[in-house]
């Protein structure tokens, strides 16, 4: 089973330009590097910063560093709303608006002009993770022995309401092409190859420019839902299975927003400090595809583009409505957020007892059993042995079930308990 069709509600936010929110007066940057918060602090109170310097580090595995997005004062330090649903530390910079950098970006002609070694130093240090919602350190993708022989550009943006990657696409294709020529040309490889779901009219702008690229291809994917998981892509497209990762099957995959900031580190040496988020859903006026500074609280953004429809029965939705959680107005934007949705808070019946009917388990593309894990949440052996690890998260298993039982929820929760379980 491939997947399954759900609703998509593109057309909200499909075909409209990028709009950029660029003047936050705070920005709150979070000290945390993939739900990871043992981040080494580089500034103090006090402190002026220029738009790029670093603020901190990441101390465990793929020390990757955190940078400002804005020139000001550092203000202090405060706990704020993360899409992970905790608190987390982060950098208060008071916005001087004048984007002050510490050094004049030297603009390189060609990027193609770098060596392997170069171009995995500049991806690190300018802290580049995959902005498709794992925000997973790119440099490690590409930081191996091993003889990478495809990269496919994850292009799909299977979760309803997101168009952030299209928005990019159709705005900034060229720029795109470049990147993953350069990204061929720099690690050897052999193929790139551009995932995007069939029925998507991105083809025809990719279409405009590819000729000129002669190891770049569009491949068409089904149109279902979770098609954008990576494991579900690379059998897809290469028929091809994997224990762990796909570098041991000789594959890259990157998302096609992440593949613009390779872009942008290359060509400027410039480090993730923005990125584009889908802001949709039918309580918005203006839903937009908006580009905006890592740090900027969300509540200025929603101002910015008029606000809800009305102010009651709202329900705000961090990532898609599949795999995202519910937040309140005091999020900010960090680099793993890639869509803001005001639902209609719908009153929601309690769940139904368990039919018993299995659907949970024909749907899970992990090839999971959720109802068996809902059903073995304190027992501990029981609960290793259905794998809870394994769960991509996707939400199938809540989509499809009849009794309305948040399925996903349980398994996430099981997921909790073997890591209690195993200190």
């Amino acid at each position: 089973m491939k997947g399954v069709k759900i609703p998509k509600h593109k057309k909200l936010t499909q075909n409209k330009k990028i709009r950029i929110y660029n003047k936050p007066k705070i920005v709150y940057i979070p000290l945390v590097s993939q739900n990871d918060t043992n981040i080494t602090v580089m500034v103090k109170k006090d402190d002026y910063v220029c738009k790029g310097d670093i603020l901190g580090k990441r101390k465990g595995s793929f020390r990757i560093p955190i940078h400002a997005s804005v020139s000001g004062i550092v203000m202090g330090f405060e706990e704020k709303d993360y899409m992970n649903g905790y608190k987390v530390k982060c950098v208060v910079i008071e916005n001087d608006f004048k984007e002050k950098v510490a050094d004049k970006p030297n603009v390189k002609k060609h990027i193609t002009d770098y060596t392997k070694e170069e171009f995995i130093e500049i991806i690190k240090e300018a802290g580049i993770v995959g902005l498709g919602g794992a925000a997973f350190p790119t440099y490690v993708k590409y930081d191996t022995k091993q003889k990478i022989n495809t990269l496919i550009v994850n292009a799909v943006e299977c979760e309803p309401y997101i168009t952030s990657d299209y928005a990019i696409v159709e705005e900034k294709c060229e720029e795109i092409l470049e990147a993953i020529d350069a990204i061929v040309k720099i690690n050897n490889i052999n193929e790139a190859i551009i995932a995007i779901k069939t029925g998507n009219d991105i083809i025809n702008v990719i279409n405009n420019f590819i000729g000129t690229y002669p190891k770049i291809k569009v491949h068409l994917v089904p149109n279902v839902y979770p098609m954008g998981w990576e494991k579900a892509l690379i059998k897809e497209i290469k028929n091809i299975s994997y224990d762990h990762l796909p570098i041991e099957k000789g594959i890259v995959v990157n998302n096609i927003s992440t593949i613009y900031a390779i872009y942008e580190a290359l060509k400027y040496n410039k480090p993730l400090i923005e990125r584009i988020v889908t802001f949709s859903g039918e309580m918005f006026k203006e839903p937009q595809n908006i580009l905006v500074k890592i740090g900027t609280p969300i509540k200025e953004i929603i101002e910015s583009i008029g606000g809800y429809k009305r102010y009651n029965d709202i329900s705000l939705v961090a990532g898609g409505p599949m795999m995202g959680m519910t937040v309140s107005e005091e999020l900010i934007i960090s680099n793993n957020l890639n869509c803001l949705l005001a639902l209609k808070d719908t009153e929601t019946k309690p769940p139904l007892e368990c039919l018993r009917c299995g659907k949970c388990i024909e749907v899970c593309p992990a090839k999971l059993s959720p109802v068996l894990i809902k059903d073995s949440l304190q027992k501990y052996n029981t609960l290793q042995s259905l794998e809870p690890n394994r769960c991509i998260e996707c939400g199938l298993c809540s989509y499809i079930c009849p009794a309305k039982i948040n399925v996903r929820k349980c398994v996430i929760q099981g997921k909790k308990n073997l890591m209690k379980g195993e200190k």
